[in-house]
Order: structure tokens, then sequence, then C-alpha cells
């Protein structure tokens, strides 16, 4: 395995940790927020509803962002001309 490989796989293994953690932050800050609130001003056990729909539209939203960002990433790197490649002009 080259060392071009190599950095490709670990990049793409850092993707995945950072789509995972963007899903569940959002999540357990919404969560914990909730669990301060019970406790801090007695409101209730209800807060943790709107709160649990709150975190996953947040996990949601980071997680798009993430794909949006990885999407642009590609496309990038399609722009960028293979010189062995033929193409429609380029005969020789």
């Amino acid at each position: 395995m080259q060392l071009r490989d190599l950095s490709k796989l670990i990049g793409q293994f850092a993707m995945v940790g950072q789509l995972g953690l963007s899903l569940l932050m959002p999540l357990l800050l919404c969560l914990i927020a909730c669990y301060l609130l019970c406790v801090k001003l007695s409101v209730g056990a209800w807060i943790y509803i709107p709160g649990f729909i709150l975190g996953l539209g947040g996990s949601m939203m980071t997680a798009y962002k993430v794909y949006l960002s990885v999407v642009h990433k590609e496309e990038k790197k399609k722009k960028v001309r293979d010189p062995n490649e033929v193409y429609f002009n380029k005969h020789f």
C-alpha cells in the first residue's frame, strides 16, 4: 500500500468520524440542556420531547453541511484534469 493510498484511507476514516460526531453532539447537548433545566428550574420531564426534536434537527443540519462540504471537495477534485486522459480535442 502506497503512502498516497494510506493518506486517502485515513482521510476517509476522519470524515466518517466527523460525520458521527456531527450527528451525536447536537443531540447530546440538547439533552444535557434539558437535564439542567429539569434539575435547576424543576421544569418537568416534558422538556425532553422538544429538546430531543431540536437535537435531531441540529444533528441533521450539521450532517447535511458535512455532506455538502464532502461533495464540494469531490467536485473540486473532478475539475482538475488528468494529463494522461484523452479528451475529444486531444488525440495524441
